[in-house]
C-alpha cells in the first residue's frame, strides 16, 4: 500500500488562483522598487553554511536549514562529536552547505564578491524564497518569499526616508485604503543609549533578545527574562519605564498626522533626559528626529507611523534605524533596518547599508482574508475552441494563433470529446468566450461565438472576436 502524499509542515502548495494572488503582490512590489530605482539581483538558494552562521546573531543561527554534504557524509564526519552527541560539533563536519534563512546576508557576501562591477551607492532588490527552521503557525512558514530592498554604500538617512515611502506606496496599493496598518521605526543606538543608562551595556544583546519579544509575553515576561540575567530589579524596573513612554502618566491619543508627528517628538525629547548623555542614545535621537522631520514635510499616503522603543528586530546585524509594519491579529508583514558592517565579515570594512523586506506569504494572507484582491480575469484563458473532428480543428488552428498573436490568452479542446464534456471545461476553468466552428462556420466565416457568462449567441469574424476580447 502507497503511502498518502504530503508535503513538509510550513510549506504549502500554490493552485493557478493563488498564483495569480501572489504574481499580484509581486508585480505591486516590483513596480514601487523600479520607481525609486532599485535593480534586480538574485543570488543561490543555497549559501556556504559560513557565510550563514554568526551574522544573525545566537537566535537566527538556530533558525538555519543545513544541507547533508553530497555522497557518504559520515564517512568525515568528526568522530568524537558522533560519540559525544555533540550536534553543533557534527554539524561543521557532515553539512558545509545551508539554505539561506533572509536575503539580507547573501547580499552583503554578494557586494564583497562584485564590489569592482557595483556603482555605489547601490540599489537592489531581490524577490526569492528563504527558509527557516521555525515552528510552523498562523502567519509564520519553514519556506516564504521575501521581496527585499536595500541600498549600501551610503550612510545618508534620506535612505530610511526613502524605504519609509516605499512602504506607504506598496501598501497604499495593496490596501486601497480599506486596512490600517502601523510602520513602527526605532534605532538600536536608542537601545544601546537606554540600556547604557542603567549600567548594563554588557548584557546589551541578550537584552535586546528579551525586548523583541515584548509583544508575545508583555512586560511582565520581559522583566522575568530579564530577572534571569540577574539584572538587579532596580535596573529593570528603570528600563521598563524607560520602554514605556507615556507622558504624565497617559497615553496620548492621536488623530491626525501633525498630532503624531508632534506627539513622536516630545516622545524623543523625553527619552532625551532621560538617558542622559550616553554617546549611542543621543546618536539615535538626533537620527530618528532626522527622519520623522523630512516624513512630516512629505507627508504620508496612508501609512500610521509611530515610535516604538520597545521594537528591537532580534537579527544582531541591525546597528541604526529599525522597522516593522504590522497589521491587527497578523505578525510582521514587513521589516528592516540599517546594518553598518554585514559586510566587514567578508572583508569589506566599514560599508553602511539600510533595508526593508516584504514577507510575501503573510501579505497575501493578510489580503485573502479581507477580500482585498482584484478579479484576475485575464490570467486564465479567454476564448476555447470546441473540438468536433479532424477537418474542424486544422479550420480553427490558424485562428487559434491569430488570437494568441494578438495577446488572447485561448486553446482549442485537444480531443474530439462530448459537446457536453467541452462545455463542462469551460465552465470549470471560467472561460469567457466558447467558439464552434461547423461545416456552415467555415462555409461563412463566421464563427459561432458562445459568451459563457450571458449565455448568448452571435456570428463573428475572427477580427470581430479579437476585438471583442480586447475590449473585456
Amino acid at each position: 500500500m502507497s503511502n498518502k502524499p504530503s508535503i513538509p509542515k510550513g510549506t504549502r502548495d500554490f493552485s493557478p488562483i493563488e498564483m495569480a494572488r501572489r504574481n499580484y503582490i509581486f508585480d505591486t512590489i516590483k513596480k514601487v522598487y523600479k520607481k525609486y530605482g532599485f535593480q534586480q539581483i538574485e543570488t543561490p538558494a543555497m549559501e556556504n553554511l559560513n557565510t550563514l552562521v554568526g551574522t544573525g546573531g545566537d537566535e537566527s543561527d538556530k533558525l538555519i536549514f543545513k544541507i547533508l554534504n553530497s555522497g557518504d557524509y559520515l564517512a568525515k564526519a568528526d568522530e568524537k562529536a558522533l560519540q559525544e552527541k555533540n550536534s553543533n560539533g557534527l554539524t561543521k563536519s557532515i553539512a558545509e552547505k545551508a539554505l539561506h534563512y533572509d536575503l539580507t546576508v547573501p547580499f552583503a557576501r554578494y557586494v564583497v564578491q562584485n564590489q569592482n562591477d557595483i556603482t555605489f551607492p547601490f540599489r537592489r532588490f531581490q524577490i526569492q524564497p528563504v527558509w527557516r527552521a521555525d515552528r510552523p503557525q498562523k502567519g509564520r512558514y519553514r519556506e516564504f518569499y521575501q521581496c527585499d530592498a536595500d541600498i549600501i554604500g551610503s550612510d545618508s538617512l534620506l535612505n530610511e526616508v526613502d524605504l519609509i515611502k516605499i512602504i506607504d506606496d506598496v501598501f497604499t496599493e495593496l490596501f486601497q485604503g480599506k486596512l490600517n496598518y502601523t510602520v513602527s521605526i526605532n534605532n538600536r543606538k536608542i537601545l544601546q543609549g537606554i540600556v547604557e543608562s542603567v549600567g548594563e551595556q554588557d548584557k546589551f544583546e541578550q537584552i535586546v533578545v528579551a525586548i523583541d519579544k515584548y509583544d508575545k509575553i508583555g512586560l511582565e515576561g520581559v522583566f522575568k527574562e530579564l530577572k534571569d540575567m540577574n539584572i538587579p530589579e532596580e535596573n529593570s524596573l528603570t528600563l521598563m519605564d524607560l520602554l514605556a513612554i507615556r507622558e504624565g502618566g497617559k497615553i496620548i491619543e492621536v488623530n491626525n498626522n501633525k498630532d503624531l508627528f508632534k506627539l513622536m517628538f516630545n516622545q524623543l525629547g523625553f527619552l532625551s533626559q532621560k538617558i542622559g548623555n550616553t554617546i549611542n542614545g543621543q546618536k539615535g535621537i538626533e537620527e530618528l528626529e532626522f527622519v520623522f522631520e523630512k516624513l512630516e514635510k512629505l507627508g504620508l499616503k496612508t501609512a500610521n507611523v509611530k515610535f516604538d522603543p520597545t521594537l528591537a528586530r532580534g537579527l544582531g546585524y541591525y546597528t541604526g534605524t529599525i522597522i516593522e509594519v504590522k497589521v491587527d491579529n497578523f505578525p510582521s508583514i514587513c521589516g528592516g533596518g540599517r546594518y553598518d558592517d554585514l559586510t566587514g565579515k567578508f572583508g569589506l570594512k566599514d560599508v553602511s547599508g539600510v533595508g526593508i523586506s516584504f514577507g510575501a506569504d503573510r501579505i497575501y494572507d493578510v489580503l485573502l482574508d479581507n477580500n482585498l484582491y482584484p478579479k484576475f480575469e485575464g490570467d486564465s484563458t479567454q476564448v476555447l475552441f470546441v473540438n468536433f473532428g479532424e477537418k474542424e480543428q486544422d479550420y480553427c488552428l490558424p485562428l487559434l494563433f491569430q488570437l494568441r498573436d494578438a495577446g488572447i490568452n485561448s486553446e482549442i479542446y485537444p480531443d474530439n470529446a462530448k459537446m457536453q464534456k467541452q462545455m463542462k471545461f469551460a465552465n470549470n476553468k471560467n472561460i469567457n468566450y466558447v467558439v464552434m466552428v461547423g461545416s456552415d462556420e467555415m462555409a461563412s466565416g463566421k464563427l459561432t461565438v458562445k459568451n459563457m457568462l450571458t449565455g448568448t449567441q452571435e456570428a463573428l469574424t475572427i477580427s470581430e472576436l479579437i476585438e471583442k476580447c480586447m475590449n473585456l
